[in-house]
């Protein structure tokens, strides 16, 4: 007897599309787990995460940005939160994030001289590429001419000048007087210090602390997974950020600084495509490669306009994307997002520098070329910590370089678009020295770094932290 045409709502009924799951449900759903769920009608909660991550953040940074224009001014009230929530969420993460996973690679390094080692070239590399980042805004600088024919400009009314803390200071606010107080402040290299010496001190017991040590890696692992959690609010978080920005901005306060903007951008484009790109070549890496797997957090950095803000998922693509090995990206990447600053520390003050020479008609002579090179580098290493890093780097260049500080006032008003390259470029930087590092070590995964499937999205699966 024939049992008649199937239910349309049972399943394999030809009345109903079945779907199969995608090889990775989401960052929620491992591979493994992957398997324990059976094949489910599509719907727009699976057509959400088929859309690879960089995609999804793209689309919100679009709609954001047709939001922001349509509303106008409202939009800060009606999205602004959105933003705000996908970066407290972030920066909720990234402390109890830095303090494992730099515990565990210290413990998880062969012993205290590696670590040295590769913080000494760490350290290197993070003062060469600045020094290059300021020749690039020198250069364009002097070419695009920012400071000329502008007529006279009105100082943003919340401009105050910054106190440049001394660099005995800035040394003995690295050593944390309360652990705790530490991490409740987010403050991200006192962590770093405590963390590290926890992890020379388990390297130092051995395997007396071993369950500790293996607790550490735990830890790490579980906060790894809260970050998935929390990244995938950043296509929400993007669309808010942006719309809030283009209803609150609009376009005509660029117009009277839109030159001193496009010498910022193009000098950032300059160095991330030009100066970077070819140090990933003198070390035989291919940059597309490189920008491929760095562009999830490139795109965070860009939308948030912090670098502790981006610091976890730029942790994820040097490992997950990059190859980098996790125990040395661990300790690098979090150091980096404290004191890499290649586009707040070093090309934004070597281009306010020029601006603010032609603005007041100054001429600069070599000797003050060369201090506004001496000071950016260094003073990015000595303001790391510091709050609004880039407008006390400009006190702190041009004050070095006799100029007028005053200049920096006319700089603050259009300073939120400004800081979205200057962060991209801090922590495309802080990406780039791990790779190069890691390289050289022998601490790369080639075979991760050139996959041709490699998926630039936290969709991919992986057992890596990142």
């Amino acid at each position: 007897m024939d049992a008649g045409p199937a239910s349309p709502d049972t399943p394999g009924s030809p009345g109903l599309r079945a779907c199969p799951r995608p090889a990775i449900l989401s960052p929620f759903v491992s591979q493994h787990d992957a398997s324990l769920f059976p094949d489910y009608p599509m719907n727009i909660f699976s057509l959400w995460f088929r859309i690879p991550f960089w995609q999804r953040v793209l689309g919100g940074f679009v709609l954001g940005a047709l939001a922001g224009w349509l509303v106008g001014a409202p939009a800060e009230t009606w999205f602004g939160p959105l933003g705000k929530l996908y970066v407290t969420l972030i920066k909720m993460i990234a402390v109890p994030l830095v303090f494992f996973a730099v515990t565990n690679s210290i413990s998880s390094l062969h012993g205290m001289k590696s670590v040295a080692a590769l913080g000494g070239k760490t350290f290197l590399w993070f003062a060469v590429t600045a020094v290059l980042a300021v020749g690039v805004g020198l250069l364009v600088a002097n070419f695009t001419n920012p400071g000329q024919n502008l007529g006279q400009l009105a100082i943003a009314a919340d401009y105050t000048v910054r106190e440049v803390p001394t660099p005995i200071q800035v040394l003995l606010d690295v050593v944390p007087s309360n652990p705790f107080k530490a991490l409740t402040e987010g403050k991200i290299l006192q962590v770093i210090f405590f963390a590290a010496l926890l992890g020379m001190a388990l390297v130092k017991l051995g395997d007396k602390v071993k369950q500790v040590r293996e607790l550490m890696g735990e830890a790490s692992s579980a906060m790894i997974q809260i970050t998935r959690f929390v990244l995938e609010m950043t296509p929400l978080g993007t669309f808010g950020l942006i719309a809030a920005l283009v209803g609150s901005y609009g376009f005509e306060r660029l117009l009277p600084l839109g030159n001193f903007v496009f010498t910022l951008y193009l000098a950032c484009a300059l160095h991330i495509v030009v100066v970077y790109g070819g140090l990933l070549l003198t070390h035989r890496l291919n940059p597309i490669r490189f920008f491929r797997g760095a562009f999830p957090a490139m795109q965070v950095a860009f939308t948030s306009s912090s670098s502790f803000a981006s610091m976890p998922i730029a942790l994820r693509s040097v490992v997950h994307n990059l190859g980098v090995k996790q125990e040395y990206a661990a300790f690098a990447v979090p150091l980096g997002a404290s004191i890499k600053m290649d586009g707040c520390g070093a090309i934004y003050p070597a281009i306010a520098s020029i601006f603010v020479a032609q603005y007041f008609g100054l001429h600069l002579d070599l000797s003050q070329y060369f201090i506004i090179m001496l000071a950016s580098v260094l003073g990015s290493f000595g303001t790391a910590g510091v709050p609004g890093t880039a407008i006390v780097m400009v006190t702190l260049v041009l004050s070095s370089a006799g100029l007028p500080l005053e200049g920096i006032g006319y700089l603050v008003a259009i300073d939120r678009i400004l800081d979205m390259m200057r962060t991209m470029t801090n922590v495309t930087g802080q990406m780039l020295v791990p790779v190069l590092v890691a390289k050289e070590e022998g601490l790369l995964d080639l075979e991760i770094y050139n996959a041709a499937n490699s998926d630039v999205g936290l969709d991919q699966n992986s057992n890596a932290a990142a």
